[in-house]
């Protein structure tokens, strides 16, 4: 929103100028400004937060990825696995940053179309990375199973969680948690038309009823309102909010409370008394930590502090989270095995090349998948009735 001067040809008395001045209505506050359209920093903090959540998976848990290590990674990594081990928290800078693009895109934009942009965003890429994961896991010389094929068809719905079938792809969780996020902005902002009064309601309204249903503990309200999650949504929403205009104090209020439950249901949630048997100690200092760097960071995009972090390159960062993401667990496996056990890489070249092949994996997905396939999906649901 922008302020425009009006000027006339003829020069007014400067008493008659005085009164109009002090009559006029305040000029509306201007928003942070997006350079070229476009907030790139935004799209850097995305791969920042693929890459946490790939450091763990790669080198801050047990499980599978013991078996391509060969070893835990807490051998393979005796001092980085413990700051490994915070790297799931890059979850939560996704939720917050899903919150702030949710927002931006969904307002001023009909039902139909929000929908269009988010299905034709997710799914091509989704399918393919069900298809991938799926056909290795079925090589012989691949030592993890692969899911039924019935419960791989599943998957490419989205919905395998709520229906009791395997997931092909381990993050997808998140997406479920997505998903019905987009549910709830759909039907209650986007579909009565999204502005400043409605957005605040719901964020109040999905606070509330989500520390309700938190004390509920009724099954049901915490699958809708997802009361460990809603935080970080709703913070994300209340940054867009300050994204338009930073005066907002009741938009900075919900990013506050948001901030003060999220910390609390991470924490609550992946803290753990020290334990020789635990794979790695989180402190409840380092987990808040964590999730306050995350507000802080996209809350200095929201204000236009890293306007100055405009390079091209980060547009290209953002386009490859996504792909990524969905790919580098399960198939990481299988390249760590394949470096680390197949030709005796050391631990840290074995982690780098790891990521960096699951990078141009996911180039090749952004450029032969994506590019080509989001603009027709996209048109194609457009024109759906």
């Amino acid at each position: 929103m922008t302020e425009t001067a009006v000027s006339t040809s003829r020069p007014q008395p400067a008493v008659a100028a005085s009164v109009r001045e002090r009559n006029a209505p305040a000029a509306p506050p201007r928003a942070a400004k997006r350079p070229g359209g476009r907030l790139r920093a935004l799209d850097g903090l995305r791969l920042v937060a693929a890459l946490m959540v790939a450091a763990y998976h790669y080198g801050g848990r047990g499980g599978e990825v013991t078996d391509a290590w060969g070893t835990s990674p807490a051998r393979q990594f005796p001092t980085l696995h413990e700051f490994f081990a915070y790297g799931c928290l890059g979850v939560q800078v996704f939720f917050v940053i899903s919150g702030f693009v949710i927002c931006m895109s969904g307002w001023g934009r009909p039902l139909a179309s929000f929908f269009a942009s988010r299905a034709s965003r997710l799914l091509p890429a989704y399918w393919v990375a069900v298809v991938l994961v799926t056909a290795v896991f079925a090589l012989p010389t691949v030592a993890y199973e692969a899911v039924s094929p019935s419960d791989a068809l599943v998957n490419l719905t989205m919905l395998q969680q709520p229906l009791g079938a395997d997931r092909v792809l381990g993050v997808c969780w998140t997406l479920w948690a997505e998903i019905r996020f987009y549910a709830l902005f759909a039907l209650c902002v986007v579909l009565p038309g999204a502005n400043r009064h409605r957005v605040v309601l719901f964020c109040a309204g999905w606070t509330l009823a989500a520390a309700i249903a938190q004390a509920a503990n009724e099954p049901l309200l915490d699958l809708v309102l997802m009361p460990e999650y809603a935080p970080f949504f709703v913070g994300g929403i209340g940054l867009y909010l300050v994204h338009r205009d930073r005066r907002d104090a009741c938009a900075w209020g919900i990013v506050g409370v948001s901030w003060l439950i999220g910390q609390h249901h991470a924490v609550r949630e992946l803290w753990h008394a020290p334990s020789v048997d635990a794979f790695s100690y989180r402190s409840s200092f380092g987990i808040v930590l964590v999730v306050t760097l995350g507000f802080a960071a996209v809350a200095a995009i929201a204000l236009g502090w890293l306007q100055w972090a405009n390079w091209r390159w980060l547009t290209v960062a953002g386009a490859l989270t996504y792909p990524f993401y969905l790919v580098h667990e399960h198939l990481g496996w299988v390249v760590i095995h394949a470096l680390h056990r197949g030709l005796h890489l050391a631990s840290a070249p074995s982690f780098a090349l790891t990521v960096a092949s699951m990078l141009l994996l996911a180039w090749l997905l952004n450029r032969f998948v994506e590019e080509p396939l989001t603009p027709r999906l996209r048109s194609a649901l457009s024109r759906a009735r």
